[in-house]
């Protein structure tokens, strides 16, 4: 039986994906083995996923983002579900999961795989109640099923919600948005209907067998998160917390890798204590936050309410960022909310690792500046982390090449640019140094995700995306050789 990646670091060897990630995090392959080994750090890595361009998460290394996608009853299909992944491949997510709850949940799945370089998570639990047709119908022998199948099949890592229990419940009593995850809920209705125990809890050493066979990492869910700041670091939450310090343990033991999911909605005053206390209840497993939310006023706006969150739980320790969309609390994203999320994302982790001081981290910033102090506007396009926006939003109003040369934007024109006044001034008697210095991104020590382009991955094992009509009828499926997808 092939170890998992934890097993073969617990025993001194250094892996090939061990090898890669310490490419793309420009660090000793040593240093990768040593945070895998101790627990610390987490290669999601299935066996099965072919595609996959293996990278790390843990607190040591650059700060990772999720991106959700799926389908649900009432909207998208498998080609809708393909556009969402290679839009949040290209616009830098370093993960995704495939949430979906309608459809053909294989065939999109596998779909998903076959075209993804980067890790893809799920949860087993939705598409064992789609089984199930309710909650209620719900048995043990069914999960560990779907979550075989899904193992099988080249899921990388899994959100399991073992961590809600009976007695956890009556503790969410007097909250204002009660049981959130859709997971805890669905778990919550079953334990009530049947008065027993949580069967992902009571199964999770056989959970843990599967895992292990296939090195499929374990996200510990928080089934019981608070869903508005009013809930937040309450009982419920952290009597949670406290069991997913217990299974950490018990799935480490078994060699599985695990990871653990963090609260929604935390007042900002309170989001650094979270990750804090994650850390030392779970011996520093990596810590996944969704958002948080650090207010609960902005329906639209979730993508930036979140951020804010998001970007101090990564300055505090946590590892990987589940991206919120503007449609958050409102509708299925589309390819477009999953740009405007994944670059809110991009900037709250890239921002984390500049205040975190990651090596050559700001490197990035430092050459942007440049080329907006010198007025080169095509190097400042290609270094943005959206560089197709901010082209168009340079040309809706100044369009033209010559445009392209100038010492001025539309905001302030050309009377009034004060780095071309300041440029005029220290050029015209001396008296003031120039400022502009060149930075070297090639010899930047940051890790990948900290230097343009971002979604750079390595697709040549992929399938070509969008398809070659011609191709397409005859079944092709190279790669498509490109290093950005």
């Amino acid at each position: 039986m092939s170890r998992t990646q934890l097993e073969r670091a617990r025993a001194g060897e250094t892996t090939p994906a061990m090898d890669r990630v310490a490419e793309r995090e420009n660090r000793e392959a040593e240093t990768v083995r040593t945070a895998v080994a101790d627990g610390e750090a987490v290669i999601p890595a299935n066996h099965a996923h072919e595609a996959l361009d293996p990278m790390v998460i843990g607190a040591d290394f650059a700060t990772k983002v999720n991106a959700n996608i799926g389908a649900s009853e009432d909207a998208s299909d498998p080609a809708g579900e393909l556009e969402k992944l290679h839009t949040a491949v290209h616009h830098g997510a370093d993960t995704v999961m495939d949430l979906s709850t309608g459809g053909p949940l294989a065939e999109i799945r596998g779909s998903i795989l076959d075209h993804s370089p980067v890790p893809v998570g799920t949860v087993p639990i939705y598409e064992a109640v789609t089984r199930a047709e309710s909650p209620e119908a719900l048995t043990t022998d069914l999960l560990l099923e779907v979550i075989r199948e899904q193992a099988e099949q080249g899921v990388d890592y899994m959100t399991i919600h073992a961590g809600v229990l009976m007695e956890h419940l009556p503790l969410t009593d007097g909250r204002i948005t009660g049981i959130v995850s859709r997971g805890g809920s669905i778990l919550a209705e079953w334990m009530e209907a049947h008065g027993e125990q949580n069967p992902l809890y009571v199964a999770f050493d056989e959970i843990c067998e599967v895992l292990r066979e296939h090195d499929v990492t374990v996200s510990l869910g928080d089934g019981l998160r608070p869903g508005s700041v009013a809930d937040a670091s309450d009982a419920a939450q952290f009597a949670e917390l406290e069991t997913l310090g217990e299974l950490t343990e018990r799935a480490q033991s078994a060699g599985v890798q695990v990871m653990v999911e963090g609260p929604g909605h935390v007042p900002l005053d309170q989001v650094a204590a979270n990750v804090e206390r994650q850390r030392e209840v779970c011996d520093g497993a990596p810590f996944y936050v969704l958002g948080p939310l650090v207010t609960d006023i902005a329906p639209g706006y979730d993508h930036i309410t979140s951020a804010i969150g998001a970007t101090e739980a990564a300055r505090a320790g946590a590892a990987m960022l589940c991206y919120v969309t503007p449609k958050e609390h409102l509708g299925l994203p589309d390819a477009d909310d999953v740009r405007d999320g994944l670059a809110a994302y991009r900037i709250a982790a890239h921002a984390a690792d500049v205040a975190n001081g990651l090596p050559g981290a700001r490197d990035w910033d430092d050459a942007l500046s440049s080329a907006r102090y010198e007025f080169d506007w095509r190097r400042q396009f290609d270094l943005a982390l959206d560089p197709e926006r901010a082209r168009d939003f340079h040309d809706q109003t100044l369009p033209g090449d010559n445009y392209k040369e100038a010492r001025f934007c539309s905001m302030c024109g050309v009377e009034f640019c004060s780095m071309r006044i300041d440029q005029d001034a220290r050029e015209g008697d001396g008296e003031m140094t120039r400022t502009a210095t060149e930075i070297d991104l090639d010899a930047s020590p940051a890790a990948a995700t900290n230097r343009p382009p971002v979604g750079t991955h390595d697709t040549e094992r992929l399938p070509a995306w969008p398809p070659d009509p011609v191709d397409a009828m005859h079944g092709s499926a190279e790669g498509n050789g490109e290093a950005d997808d």
